[in-house]
């Protein structure tokens, strides 16, 4: 089996590629979505964020409301500190069970895990290589203006907040070009897939 690191920054289109690559039968495991259902009524995590964090957090229906959440870690750095000494344990947790799972079903499996703060939570070690779905900057603007209905001063500054994506393809294993049409990025993400089960790459 091969684990693959999959980043990229906002609006360089991260899940369009991931989504490609289990088009073309990887299996995709998105950090994010863990994230989302450990805040779930009934989950161990929603218990334990909630015990933390308090019933202010919560909307009337008692769904954990994430927005709130994360303005008091944003403003605290020892609230964030609290909330991912809860939330990463559970997520590795839950990842390792799912990696167990596709391990026993298909030995040689390609699995993406697709994290948005890979390099900045300095994850690299966790992977046999890393993906980087980089676009240039003027791209990665237009896109985030379109997607968020932003100016182009707002798009800047959202973008501006992030590790910059020049910065990450030179630290990545693999950079996939998503600066032009599908079927150029659809092409690299089969030629990428063809080397890793050659063992061309990731090795």
């Amino acid at each position: 089996m091969k684990f693959i690191g999959l980043t990229g920054s906002i609006a360089t289109g991260k899940s369009t590629v991931a989504k490609i690559f289990e088009e073309f039968g990887c299996y995709v495991i998105d950090a994010d979505k863990l994230v989302h259902k450990i805040y779930e009524k009934g989950e161990e995590g929603y218990k334990r964020v909630v015990e933390a964090f308090g019933n202010a957090i919560l909307y009337e229906n008692r769904n954990i409301d994430r927005k709130k959440l994360a303005e008091i870690v944003l403003k605290d750095k020892e609230q964030l500190k609290k909330l991912e000494s809860i939330v990463h344990p559970i997520v590795e947790r839950k990842r390792n069970e799912i990696l167990s799972k596709i391990a026993k079903s298909k030995k040689d499996a390609i699995v993406i895990y697709d994290v948005p703060l890979l390099f900045e939570k300095d994850m690299q070690s966790m992977f046999d290589c890393v993906i980087v779905v980089w676009t240039d900057r003027e791209t990665q603007i237009k896109r985030l203006m379109k997607r968020n209905n932003l100016s182009k001063e707002e798009a800047e500054k959202r973008i501006n907040l992030q590790m910059s994506i020049d910065k990450k393809r030179e630290l990545a294993d693999i950079v996939i070009d998503n600066s032009k049409d599908l079927d150029y990025t659809k092409k690299q993400v089969l030629s990428i897939i063809q080397d890793i089960k050659q063992n061309k790459l990731c090795t």
